[in-house]
């Protein structure tokens, strides 16, 4: 099985195949999910947000073009897990809707073999936290800026003989620009710098079936303005892997259903002054249902993730909602 020209161009239409444009969301945007400053027993030093579910179907597949999207995303969680994944007690609540705005474009120029690209994504959050652990709060604003100025998409190659997509963020950058108050117990910037390369790729496994795959790696810089909780000069949040998975199947031209889940574990302990915090890693994964509707004039991505094994987290259901408009690029003149 092989893609028609027309399908191999992220951004075009096709009648057969989705054209799958959601795959530039940023790994380290949508989710907003987690109070940057948020203090609670067990998780004294949280990452900032990172893309949990929010890149599927199709992941890999892309070319020259550009598009913009916009991205809804509730989360509810009342259950907030210790460090061996245990509930902590109490009445314990975190609700959030996070949007993103993304502007990506993938250029006709080659580096490597591969189409040279960026994108800049635009977060704003709303956030209210009601727990008896001591934290209580509501913050609304924008998040801090993600941008992604070495992209590189490759073409179609074959992986066991099955048509093979892959991509490339060789540098993905979270800017602290984000609402932050020192003194408030909830915020929707994370006062930090974060560093996120990551790695996409797509197989399609027959002409209705395909699975897709990213794989993100997160470090961050330490905060020097904490929150006087903390009774320090600085906190750091340990770094991090984790991945997004998918497996869809073609119904109509203009329809996919599939499963979708994500899955997050932190590597190191984080800090607060020169001081690492035992116990503190962060872990979750999710799986949850999902499909791609083609309507005229924007593309359509529903998610539901159930969330689970959650460990110095709070653990909850998410939806992710995107809709995308498209503007394919002209082809190059030879």
């Amino acid at each position: 099985m092989s893609l028609s020209p027309q399908e191999r161009v992220r951004y075009q239409p096709c009648p057969g195949e989705p054209t799958f444009v959601t795959r530039w969301l940023s790994a380290l945007a949508i989710s907003l999910m987690f109070l940057f400053s948020l203090a609670v027993h067990g998780q004294p030093v949280p990452l900032p947000p990172v893309d949990l579910g929010a890149t599927s179907f199709g992941d890999g597949i892309g070319g020259p073009g550009l598009f913009v999207q916009d991205i809804v995303e509730p989360f509810h969680a009342s259950s907030f897990m210790g460090p061996n994944g245990q509930k902590l007690p109490g009445n314990n609540a975190l609700d959030f809707v996070a949007s993103l705005t993304e502007v990506a474009y993938t250029s006709h120029f080659r580096l490597f073999g591969a189409n040279y690209g960026g994108e800049m994504l635009v977060p704003f959050a709303h956030v209210d936290v009601d727990s008896d652990l001591g934290t209580r709060g509501t913050q609304g604003g924008m998040g801090d800026l993600i941008f992604s100025p070495f992209l590189l998409q490759w073409p179609e190659h074959k992986l066991f003989g099955k048509p093979f997509f892959q991509r490339l963020h060789v540098v993905e950058l979270i800017v602290p620009t984000g609402r932050y108050e020192r003194s408030a117990s909830v915020n929707v910037g994370s006062n930090v710098f974060s560093v996120s390369p990551q790695y996409a790729f797509t197989v399609l496994l027959t002409s209705q079936w395909e699975t897709s795959w990213r794989l993100h790696y997160l470090w961050n810089s330490r905060n020097n303005d904490p929150n006087p909780v903390y009774n320090a000069r600085s906190i750091q949040p340990g770094q991090a892997v984790h991945f997004n998975a998918s497996l869809s199947y073609k119904v109509h031209p203009r329809l996919r259903l599939g499963l979708a889940g994500y899955y997050l574990k932190g590597i190191t302990d984080p800090k607060i002054d020169s001081r690492r915090l035992v116990d503190s890693r962060e872990q979750i994964g999710a799986l949850g249902p999902g499909l791609w509707v083609a309507t005229r004039p924007m593309e359509i991505y529903f998610h539901a993730f159930l969330e689970m094994g959650a460990e110095n987290r709070p653990q909850g259901v998410r939806y992710v909602v995107r809709l995308a408009k498209v503007l394919p690029a002209k082809p190059k003149n030879n």
